[in-house]
């Protein structure tokens, strides 16, 4: 198995892409390629390019400027044998807001009110256009914190640049604040603001 670094940290669109493309057609074995950017275009253009290969592919934000994006490559016979066309994506992100005050969905059996909102966040992960923020309050606090079954799709969100927000009231109220293991901590000034400022909120 190997691993090879691509580090674009700087670079613009299409040269992430680029780069992760010519870095895919030099590998010699299975392994993974990890590549470094500092922006979210770059995150969802090399998400892209995994998705349009059938490579997989997840991403992980280190800071506000440094994402990581990593692709796992079984057969590197079946890399792209050109570069992609040089064209950039526009940011996918829209003016809403999705509310989550619980950790299930509906009311009633809350072993299915739980599945229905692990599907529910996934679900949201795949639309063609993404939230501008997740606004996580009271039960939905247990969402964001270690040991959540929806930490990967929203950690996916959170590399795209889809702001994760979990209430600090909250995290405290529950004993979680220690345990908080994707986006930041909010008020509920801050709530209130997000949710007057949205072109529309989403409520499961």
């Amino acid at each position: 198995m190997s691993k090879i670094v691509v580090n674009a940290v700087g670079d613009q669109c299409p040269i992430p892409v680029v780069k992760a493309t010519r870095a895919l057609r030099e590998m010699r074995e299975s392994g993974t390629l990890e590549v470094h950017v500092d922006n979210e275009i770059a995150v969802q253009n090399l998400q892209r390019m995994a998705s349009g290969h059938h490579l997989p592919v997840r991403s992980e934000r280190l800071d506000e400027k440094h994402f990581v994006v990593t692709l796992d490559v079984a057969d590197p016979s079946a890399a792209p044998a050109e570069e992609p066309p040089m064209v950039c994506t526009p940011d996918v992100r829209g003016s809403f807001v999705v509310a989550v005050d619980t950790q299930f969905m509906g009311r009633g059996d809350d072993a299915l009110g739980k599945t229905l909102m692990k599907g529910f966040l996934y679900a949201v992960s795949q639309l063609p256009q993404l939230p501008s923020s997740i606004l996580f309050y009271n039960g939905g606090a247990h969402l964001t914190v270690e040991g959540s079954d929806s930490l990967e799709d929203l950690k996916s969100m959170d590399a795209q640049g889809v702001e994760i927000l979990t209430c600090g009231t909250c995290l405290n109220f529950y004993g979680l604040t220690d345990k908080l293991a994707v986006g930041g901590v909010t008020n509920m000034y801050s709530i209130v603001e997000k949710l007057a400022g949205a072109s529309k909120v989403i409520k499961p």
